[in-house]
């Protein structure tokens, strides 16, 4: 469930800093084009920047992938936790019990992802049964994670803490990028999905590093680097692929998203069933519940 954590809440930190501080690279691609022209078409081919920032609020609902095997083990969790205070114990010998397809088949989670801005978000995702909950209010995290029995509000973790804090507005990392205190750099073309994309390096303000390869037909922001995540020891690089580009309400938006991870070669899926722009989101939505 974590890469789609990650995947549904893949953005960077608004700052405002001069231009003279993050200069753009100069150097030109193969077509001529320098790293700041394929981010200005990328912005153009994604609705314009105008039309970006008229957006206040963003809601994705839809379903994403994750292992049976897991949510196979969640509800059984939950099941042994009312009848035994050993819920762990059982919960540990009903793992090998498992099928080999049970854990391969991937199951699909309703969510619904709402934003608004500067930096709040929250997500619900309906997992064994239960509706697990995590919301950000631009300053301090929260989850719910009932699916494995457990109905406290839990504040973030600092790691995630600091992850939310590194994600910052609706609009992806590359819409006013100058404004958010980045600075984008051209790496080359390489192939994705067969066919060509620029790959342009993006530094933000504080020194984190992000690959987005731009289309060089469509010019849309075809994949992403995701954050790396340790997986059997070792620490796996992340690749989050953008497709099915749909207009709403004037802006583009990929309706599914498919996360791969180095190493690996099972994918995960989120496709999107609705986005809405600019819904009514009352500030309630994010702020955490009362004990």
């Amino acid at each position: 469930m974590s890469a789609q954590k990650s995947l549904l809440l893949s953005l960077l930190l608004c700052l405002c800093v001069s231009l003279a501080l993050f200069a753009t690279d100069t150097k030109p691609s193969p077509s001529g084009l320098t790293a700041a022209q394929i981010v200005d078409k990328n912005v153009a081919a994604r609705g314009g920047l105008q039309a970006w920032r008229s957006v206040q609020t963003i809601s994705f609902t839809g379903k994403l992938d994750a292992g049976g095997g897991s949510v196979a083990r969640s509800q059984r969790y939950v099941e042994s936790a009312k009848k035994s205070r050993n819920a762990k114990l059982e919960l540990a010998s009903a793992k090998g019990t498992d099928k080999a397809a049970d854990a391969d088949k991937q199951v699909q989670l309703p969510f619904v992802l709402e934003m608004k801005r500067p930096t709040k978000s929250r997500v619900e995702v309906v997992f064994a049964g239960k509706t697990a909950v995590q919301v950000y209010d631009g300053t301090n995290g929260w989850k719910v994670r009932p699916y494995l029995n457990r109905n406290d509000v839990d504040p973030f973790t600092a790691d995630e803490m600091k992850a939310e804090a590194g994600r910052g507005t609706l609009d992806g990392p590359l819409v006013d990028y100058v404004a958010k205190g980045s600075k984008v750099e051209l790496e080359g073309v390489e192939k994705v999905d067969d066919h060509d994309a620029y790959k342009i390096k993006l530094t933000t303000k504080s020194g984190e590093v992000q690959h987005i390869w731009i289309d060089t037909a469509t010019f849309l922001d075809v994949k992403v680097e995701g954050a790396p995540r340790q997986m059997d020891g070792h620490m796996r690089n992340v690749y989050i692929y953008q497709r099915d580009f749909r207009s709403v309400q004037g802006v583009m938006v990929p309706f599914v998203l498919v996360t791969t991870v180095d190493g690996f070669k099972e994918s995960h899926s989120m496709v999107m069933d609705k986005v809405e722009v600019n819904p009514k989101l009352d500030d309630s939505l994010f702020a955490k519940p009362k004990a």
